[in-house]
Parts: structure tokens; C-alpha cells; sequence
């Protein structure tokens, strides 16, 4: 997003944080609500439209959002929404992305509460990697010819009692409503909102084998102390890597890994 969007966007999570802040408020009741509206608003472009209209006036927006949304969801959420569509967006889509990733962040919200954050990055992580080696997953995930009901049942069968509900919920609404992004894109997208629910950095870790309590300690610690915030650790073990690790953190990849200074010694002889 850029300009008026992304600013209509932190506003909007500031307005969310204080809601969930509060404890009479469910933050997981607040998600389910926030997709629906989602769902609602990618469905009907000429509505979503005229509550992004730059020309309206914002209160006869929220007005209108008002008379659209109330029976339809609680009042905090209709509150919420109106407070965005007073907001100027840049783009009538960016309203429609901004509600999705409120009701990721909701559910986030939700999980961080009862202090299952972390089980949910982690398993969001390991459903990433389980897709990647899986083309059959991916495919049957990703068939246009599926209904959403199927391809969520799918999701539900995989997961099921296996992963906390919050990830579940996430990744069947990833699953079921793609909005034109990739799977991969949409886990990744969830994994950064996990990290930013502790204002911490996503550090993909490979290694040749599994690193020890002390070693990931260690590890974790450097990176905070490199990049001046706290490092969530994310672990996969490759056996080709030889030896060492390596550590990617957003675009950046520290490569320490035997293989790559075997690689690199033979593009210096090569050149």
C-alpha cells in the first residue's frame, strides 16, 4: 500500500489494538466478523467502491456502512469499519486488503491472549514446509475446480485437533479465499503478523542437523542483538547444507553453511 492507504491502514491498527485491549472484547469473534465483511466487500466491487469514493464525505460513508453492516455484525466491528471508511484510500482494494489483515491480526490478537502465539507461528510455519514438499497438497489446495466448502473440509482433515484453532481458522480462509495471492505469499504474509504481534523478526534457520537449546539461545540472541529487536527463530534441517547454518531474515541471507563456501571456492577457480 502507499501513501493515504498505509496511513488509513496503521490508523486503523491502532483502532483495533485499543478495541482488543479491552477485555470485554472477543478477539476472535472480532476476526470471524472482519473476514465476513472482507468477503463481502471483494464480492461487491461498486459497494466497496462508494465507501472508498475520495469524492463522498466520509460520515455519509460510515452512515452507509452502518445501515449495510448493522444486524449483520456486532457493533464494535461496524464502529471499526466506520472509522476506516472515513478514511481516504488510494485504491478501493486496499480497503478490502487492510480488512483482511485486521482479521488476521485479530485472530493473532486472540491466540497471543490465552499464550498460544507462538504454537500458531510455528505451526503455520511447518503447514509452509509441508506444502512445499507436497505437490499433490498444493494442488488439490489450489484446484479452481474444488469448492471453497471442499477445499476447507481438506484443510480441516489435515489439521483438524492437530494445530490450535486460530491456525486453522487462518489457514482456511488463506485456502478458501485466496484473493489471487499463492498460498506460499498468503503463510507468509500470516507469519510476519504473527512476528509483529511481539515486535519481532522472523529468522528462517537452516542447519545440517537440529540445533541445541544453547546453540538456538545463542543464535537467537546474536540476531537481536544485530538487527536491534527480538528474533523469532524458524527451524529446518537439510542435511545438504553440509555443515553450519544458514539464517535468512526477510531478503537478507547470512550463509554460513559449508556447501556455499564449497560453492563459492569453485566459482573463484572458475573465474
Amino acid at each position: 500500500m502507499n501513501g493515504a492507504s498505509r496511513e488509513a491502514l496503521a490508523a486503523a491498527h491502532e483502532s483495533l489494538d485499543a478495541l482488543t485491549d479491552s477485555t470485554s472484547a472477543d478477539a476472535a469473534k472480532l476476526a470471524g466478523e472482519l473476514a465476513a465483511v472482507t468477503a463481502l466487500l471483494d464480492r461487491e466491487v461498486s459497494l466497496r467502491r462508494v465507501l472508498t469514493d475520495p469524492a463522498q464525505a466520509g460520515e455519509a460513508k460510515a452512515e452507509l456502512a452502518g445501515r449495510v453492516l448493522d444486524g449483520q455484525v456486532g457493533g464494535q466491528t461496524v464502529d471499526l469499519i466506520k472509522g476506516m471508511v472515513r478514511a481516504r484510500w488510494s485504491q478501493s482494494r486496499d480497503l478490502v486488503d487492510a480488512l483482511e489483515e485486521l482479521a488476521a491480526t485479530a485472530e493473532l490478537t486472540a491466540a497471543q491472549k490465552t499464550g498460544r502465539l507462538d504454537n500458531v507461528e510455528d505451526e503455520l510455519f511447518r503447514f509452509g514446509r509441508i506444502l512445499s514438499t507436497s505437490t499433490e497438497l498444493r494442488s488439490a489446495l489450489t484446484d479452481r475446480a474444488a469448492t471453497a466448502a471442499a477445499k476447507g473440509d481438506l484443510v480441516g482433515e489435515l489439521l483438524g485437533s492437530k494445530v490450535e484453532k486460530v491456525t486453522e481458522r487462518l489457514v482456511v480462509r488463506l485456502v478458501t479465499h485466496p484473493r489471487g495471492r499463492s498460498l506460499e505469499a498468503g503463510l507468509d504474509s500470516l507469519s510476519k503478523l504473527a512476528a509483529e504481534r511481539r515486535d519481532r523478526m522472523v529468522a528462517v534457520v537452516t542447519s545440517a542437523v537440529p540445533l541445541t537449546e544453547a546453540q538456538k539461545q545463542r543464535l537467537g540472541a546474536g540476531l537481536a542483538r544485530l538487527y536491534g529487536r527480538e528474533m523469532h527463530l524458524n527451524l529446518e534441517v537439510d542435511p545438504e547444507v553440509l555443515g553450519g547454518i544458514s539464517v535468512r531474515v526477510g531478503d537478507e541471507v547470512i550463509n554460513g553453511t559449508v556447501a556455499d563456501r564449497i560453492d563459492e571456492a569453485k566459482r573463484r577457480i572458475a573465474g
